[in-house]
């Protein structure tokens, strides 16, 4: 099993390296990407983990496809509706680049799954728009809201070396028996 490296783990404190055009597609960065989906996969509240979160410090991250399930701009139901249904693959995003964030701001509850089980509040943009690489090293484009906007906001700081508890507020340890309701841990 892919261990998730912790909040002490230098790895998360350094701004992770492009991984250079020509190794997009090859065996070692298609390792590391399925090694990010085990580690997020292993974890039934994760939505999303960048590669120093598995201790490999360049510039990817993978959204887990329940989390599209929650877009808010693409989902109308209520959670429960949308746990029944069956969830997009993962999507990888190498190299991203956050072009277009919208000013509307709001405060939202946040975890982390190399912050565990910390949770707090914190200031996330409405909106987003990050253009990256997939795995076959085509360019593309993706904006979201709500939970899809905080995502990519959560997981470019990390390949920045930011964590969440860095600018969160009302930090609470709330390991799995005291949560009263659904978290989601990026």
């Amino acid at each position: 099993m892919v261990e998730i490296v912790q909040k002490e783990n230098p790895v998360l404190r350094k701004k992770a390296a492009e991984v250079p055009a020509g190794e997009i597609t090859s065996p070692k960065i298609k390792k590391i990407i399925r090694d990010m989906k085990e580690a997020l996969n292993s974890q039934d509240d994760g939505v999303a983990i960048a590669a120093p979160q598995i201790g490999v410090s360049l510039r990817i991250f993978v959204v887990s496809g329940k989390a599209f399930l929650y877009d808010k701009e693409n989902q109308k139901e209520d959670e429960n509706n949308a746990k029944k249904k069956s969830a997009p693959p993962d999507v990888a995003f190498i190299n991203p680049e956050i072009i277009k964030i919208s000013k509307k701001k709001y405060i939202v509850p946040e975890g982390c799954l190399s912050c565990r089980w910390l949770y707090g509040k914190t200031v996330r943009r409405d909106k987003a728009r990050i253009k990256a690489y997939d795995e076959k090293g085509k360019l593309f484009e993706y904006g979201g809201s709500g939970l899809i906007a905080q995502i990519f906001q959560h997981e470019t700081d990390h390949l920045n070396g930011i964590l969440f508890i860095d600018h969160a507020t009302d930090l609470q340890e709330m390991p799995p028996e005291k949560q009263k309701d659904t978290k989601h841990a990026t």
